[in-house]
């Protein structure tokens, strides 16, 4: 084997190839250092005497399924300039690491594509030095996202385990990366991120949150000239679920045996699009036999129909003039739950229109969570909480295919 291929190869430079041992399925390569780095470690004068050696061994990416090992001679040296006893730096390998840089690099590379435990397996070395090198890649490159040019965010809570424990995740709507992630939700999982925006100086046009007065509060104190857009999928999702309150009050109030009939499992019929109810299983039918049989639930349905139509409006002025129709209906309509969504809409109205201005919601938030709890699947689960943290800040790196 020449220098070169250690050169080149394997990324050691500045030492020379001496010789190789082939034992026990792996390869033991033999190097020593050059005469010209063989250098002080404190002052960098080259004027040193040799006082001994003691031999160590790095790990190096594989060549096939053979382990290939560097196994260096270190010199003692001793400085004539300050004196200073010890080994010289080595160029190749992290200060007290037993494997070469080349080697972690093909670590963070594996760590893309696989899980912890699939790679520490293919590699035949522990787990814990494979997160290890992950977690500082993961710190240098993702610990401090650069928030100077962030104009349109999106901000929400994901749940990440029993108990009710929350993060608190903000989303660059633009890039589709997650700029921060904060213990807990509400207010107070936002405050060193405002300190940092602070001082990025970013210019934020919009952001995007669903209707919680904690999140409210906080942008209007801390983003003064940002819009505030309340989420659609949230709105509709609120009304969703209100619907399916009544649904549940009718079928308990139903008298006969035949109301409860129609009514029983028509949950799912009430909250799809129209569009998508399926003929063959005659969801259609099933769907207008329940509305045909309660007035209110019928109303109710096409209430939430309309309100979906809201987003479908040519410009915000006839935007504007439909929701306002629609609170003055479902406030006259005598039923509780669309009493109670119209006052709803009302009051956050302009957080609602301001969607014309900026298109914008969390449903790319969604999406990212929905990744989120893919990665906590095929990980099963994180016991250390600050490094499921940098995972999820490099989570727009992750790709999730069907294989089959």
């Amino acid at each position: 084997m020449s220098n070169g291929i250690v050169y080149h190869g394997l990324g050691i430079r500045g030492y020379e190839y001496e010789s190789s041992i082939y034992l026990g399925g792996e390869i033991f390569l033999w190097v020593r250092p050059k005469a010209e780095t063989c250098r002080c470690a404190e002052c960098g004068s080259a004027d040193v005497i040799r006082r001994g050696r003691v031999v160590r061994r790095f790990r190096c990416p594989s060549i096939g399924r053979k382990r290939i090992w560097i196994m260096l001679r270190v010199p003692r040296l001793e400085c004539h300039c300050c004196g200073h006893i010890g080994q010289p730096p080595i160029r190749f390998a992290r200060r007290r690491c037993s494997y070469t840089k080349s080697f972690e690099r093909y670590v963070q590379d594996l760590c893309r594509l696989m899980t912890i435990q699939d790679v520490a397996r293919h590699l035949g070395v522990g787990w814990d030095l494979v997160k290890e090198i992950h977690a500082r890649d993961l710190k240098k490159r993702f610990s401090k996202p650069k928030l100077k040019r962030l104009r349109e965010i999106a901000i929400d809570e994901i749940s990440v385990g029993k108990g009710h424990r929350y993060l608190t995740v903000v989303l660059d709507l633009e890039t589709g990366q997650v700029v921060y992630t904060g213990e807990g939700k509400g207010a107070d999982a936002l405050k060193s991120f405002w300190k940092r925006l602070r001082a990025s100086h970013a210019r934020v046009r919009a952001v995007a949150i669903d209707m919680s007065q904690a999140y409210v509060a906080a942008v209007k104190q801390h983003l003064r000239e940002a819009v505030l857009v309340f989420d659609r999928f949230h709105i509709v999702k609120l009304f969703n679920e209100k619907l399916s309150d009544l649904r549940r009050d009718l079928y308990r109030e139903a008298s006969g045996a035949m109301q409860k009939k129609v009514l029983k499992g028509t949950r799912w019929l009430l909250l799809k699009n129209p569009e998508n109810l399926d003929d063959g299983h005659r969801e259609k039918q099933r769907l207008a036999e329940a509305l045909k049989l309660n007035e209110p639930l019928a109303l109710a349905y096409y209430m939430k129909e309309d309100l979906r139509q809201f987003w479908e409006q040519p410009d915000k002025a006839t935007a504007r003039r439909v929701l306002k129709d629609w609170v003055a209906r479902a406030q006259s309509s005598g039923i509780r739950i669309l009493q109670t969504m119209s006052k709803t809409v009302a009051a956050y109205r302009e957080g609602i229109l301001a969607w014309y201005d900026y298109p914008i919601s969390t449903g790319p938030l969604e999406g990212t969570n929905n990744k989120i709890q893919t990665m906590k699947r095929q990980s099963y689960g994180f016991r250390d909480y600050e490094f499921f943290k940098l995972k999820i800040l490099a989570i727009h790196e992750a790709k999730h295919a069907l294989v089959g």
